[in-house]
């Protein structure tokens, strides 16, 4: 046992996770003549309350005893809530200290996280990531942290990062008796050099150019995409090749998505960097909350998960409209805030909406040859088709017809055009786009501002003559028409195009949808 001397109270330091950032809070440790008992005060929900249960069985199974009388654990400042078991290993270092003399570091200096076993050992802690990144921009030195956390941690410069596997070993590193390795920041950029597999090739996918075409598209400009046809025509199968032709993650998009996911609690133990762009396909059951976030403590919802990537949604039309219509502000604003009475937390919503749909509740209306002829009254196909409100509409800038393959298609042994083929040009089309708005809080043609529109999408006579007219017959309103010059301004970008031109606004206005589907 470690008999320094008593101290009258400890205070240590660790990070109160707020949605993607935290807050500082000092954690207090104290005791006095009393009846025996353990009080932790300072805002904290249940996991923080039950941290004295799981505290004295790790210090009576590491052979610590539980300092007598009355102790107080207050974190500060007492009006932050906290949530979580990440201030057990401090909360224990703290009884350690107060029953036999340990020193613990007491600067602000010093941050320790860990869930406590009751055996001792320490637990993975979500959303590591992002408090290393806090603890930096606060000026934190050094950070203790589970040792099954200590790859995600270290992906953060500028701090010196610790792995602890047990209290025991912690308080050896504290006493002197044991040293614990600092570990080294990792070259992040060796693990781009993998090549991402796409969940499906479409080399593999039959006949459907147009609708191929649509989502090259979409993919160069990151532009969201709606695509109508009867089941069975592919529209799925091309929604998850869609995810093979988007150009690789950048570090930076990389780490934004992995603190997404570490907080989330859906880092694969394996891979602490998330490195591929996020797919995610969310069912026609789920609800509002688990699609834009939510909770008692607000938590990332799917269209945060899908964050820099692609957010399928099939069946769009078996969704309920007030759900859909939740889509309408992220889609436009490209972040999520969730309002509740403890507060309010804002998660990035920067995501391409891919959506997929049949044209009526039997799906096969319009089509001729279908096995099972449409039967669906007008009124039925009405009230399935207007659950897609027109706002929701304009704001998607890709609207494609998908047809039966046919039989010819089928049989032909020749493999289409692969995956690797349209990433290439995807890709030439994105660094136009990257030296365009180098400058610019924009990154991709879809994000381009009112402003950014008028100075990089400039057009002809007699391209204005040709918007006007479509204005007037598809009657746009100021989104949709510039979301028409977005998608055009693409479109010329893949085919390494200054200015646009004719071609180009009458390939956009192929995928633009009519008032209604």
């Amino acid at each position: 046992m470690y008999l320094l001397f008593i101290f009258m109270n400890a205070k240590l330091f660790s990070l109160a996770a707020r949605g993607l950032d935290a807050d500082v809070v000092k954690i207090e440790v104290d005791h006095y003549s009393g009846h025996p008992g353990t009080v932790v005060v300072g805002l904290g929900d249940t996991a923080v309350q039950e941290s004295k249960e799981r505290v004295r069985a790790a210090l009576k199974n590491s052979g610590f005893s539980f300092p007598r009388g009355k102790v107080v654990v207050n974190l500060a400042p007492a009006d932050v809530r906290k949530s979580g078991p990440c201030f057990d290993l401090p909360i224990a270092l703290g009884m350690v200290a107060l029953s036999h003399g340990l020193r613990v570091p007491q600067s602000d200096e010093t941050l320790f996280f860990g869930e406590l076993s009751l055996d001792g050992t320490l637990r993975h802690v979500n959303g590591i990531l992002g408090l290393m990144t806090v603890a930096r921009a606060k000026g934190f030195k050094r950070a203790f942290v589970p040792r099954v956390n200590l790859e995600e941690a270290t992906l953060i410069p500028g701090i010196d990062v610790y792995g602890v596997d047990s209290l025991q070993q912690m308080i050896d590193h504290l006493h002197g008796s044991s040293e614990l390795e600092k570990m080294q920041v990792k070259n992040l950029q060796q693990f781009f050099n993998t090549p991402v597999v796409p969940l499906v090739d479409f080399a593999d996918i039959k006949g459907q150019s147009h609708a191929k075409r649509a989502l090259e598209i979409a993919a160069a400009g990151a532009h969201n995409i709606l695509m109508n046809g009867s089941p069975g025509s592919g529209k799925t199968m091309m929604a998850k090749a869609f995810q093979g032709i988007l150009p690789r993650m950048d570090l930076t998009e990389a780490l934004e998505v992995t603190k997404i996911y570490s907080l989330a609690g859906l880092l694969p133990e394996k891979d602490f960097l998330v490195r591929s762009r996020p797919f995610r396909t969310i069912h026609h059951t789920a609800s509002g909350a688990a699609i834009v976030g939510g909770g008692r403590i607000p938590k990332p919802g799917e269209i945060s998960l899908a964050h820099r990537g692609v957010l399928f949604v099939d069946e769009l039309a078996e969704f309920p409209s007030h759900v859909l219509e939740l889509l309408r502000q992220p889609l436009e604003d490209r972040q999520i805030t969730i309002s509740r009475t403890n507060g309010s937390l804002t998660y990035p919503a920067q995501f391409i909406l891919c959506g997929a749909m049949n044209p009526c509740p039997c799906g096969f209306q319009g089509i001729e040859q279908a096995a099972t002829p449409c039967e669906c009254l007008p009124a039925a196909i009405a009230r399935y088709q207007h659950k897609i409100s027109g706002p929701l509409l304009d704001r998607i800038d890709l609207y494609c017809s998908v047809a039966p393959v046919e039989y010819k298609d089928l049989e032909m042994e020749k493999k289409s055009e692969s995956s690797q083929a349209i990433l290439s040009r995807v890709e030439r089309a994105r660094a136009i786009q990257k030296m365009r708005f180098e400058n610019s809080i924009a990154t991709v043609n879809a994000e381009m501002s009112s402003a950014e529109i008028l100075k990089f999408c400039r057009i002809s006579e007699s391209v204005k003559k040709l918007l006007q007219q479509a204005t007037l017959k598809l009657h746009l309103s100021a989104r949709g028409y510039h979301r028409l010059l977005k998608v055009s301004r693409t479109i010329a970008d893949l085919e390494g195009a200054e200015n646009i031109s004719e071609p180009h606004v009458l390939e956009a206005l192929q995928y633009r949808h009519q008032t209604r589907l």
